[in-house]
């Protein structure tokens, strides 16, 4: 069973940012919105009146207690999607065009939908199954940032039939893997890939709405105007 709605039916632990233009951040869950502010979600940043919202890591990171993460830059081709896969660890991502996050929901046994446009960034908690679409015409650029693992190592994406082959493995080998990994259900998984790849076909990465084109156009405007500055 799938669905397509807002904020509040992501799954538990996915959190959805919205950068506003003025330099405020409000962010979502299944639970509502609300604006990051002080008093609970900043940290003064060097000076006063200067704040940071930790994403990877917290105030304490340093070489003798790193966060171990992956920072990166990717670009989508146009109307396509990544392969629905798991990631070891936690992963964010910042959209700058107009994507889709297909996310499983364990608690609901569905897949939700959730449509990204430029500005917003999704936090997909370890282990939750999810792809990653560009449902526009040109090429997409997000931001990637991953606890943990980089792209070489066997844990950084997690798909079907690897959780398939995983699930099969007599005796199943542990030992190399975290104790997240090890504690996972590749047949639950590799079944929450497969019902994402079944979404994926029958509605494709999804498509831009008159307005978002609309939108895109005036942006591309603004940069144009942007950079004449």
């Amino acid at each position: 069973m799938s669905g397509t709605s807002g904020p509040g039916e992501l799954p538990r632990g996915a959190r959805l940012y919205r950068l506003r233009p003025d330099g405020s951040v409000v962010v979502a869950d299944r639970h509502g919105a609300r604006d990051l502010g002080p008093e609970r979600d900043l940290l003064r940043f060097i000076d006063d009146g200067q704040f940071a919202h930790y994403l990877v890591g917290d105030a304490a990171t340093s070489p003798e207690r790193p966060s171990n993460a992956t920072v990166k830059l990717g670009i989508v081709g146009p109307r396509s999607a990544f392969t629905p896969h798991a990631h070891g660890g936690e992963h964010f991502v910042l959209s700058l065009g107009y994507a889709a996050c297909g996310l499983y929901d364990s608690e609901r046994g569905r897949v939700t939908e959730v449509p990204l446009v430029p500005g917003e960034l999704i936090r997909i908690p370890e282990m939750m199954p999810h792809s990653f679409a560009n449902r526009g015409t040109t090429p997409l650029t997000i931001l990637a940032a991953n606890t943990g693992y980089g792209i070489d190592h066997e844990d950084y994406a997690i798909t079907a039939p690897e959780a398939e082959r995983r699930a099969a493995a007599e005796p199943l080998d542990t030992g190399a893997r975290t104790a997240t990994l090890a504690r996972a259900d590749y047949l639950a998984l590799a079944a929450a890939l497969r019902d994402i790849e079944q979404v994926q076909r029958i509605r494709g990465p999804g498509v831009t709405t008159v307005r978002e084109r609309l939108a895109a156009r005036l942006r591309r405007l603004a940069h144009g105007l942007e950079g004449r500055r």
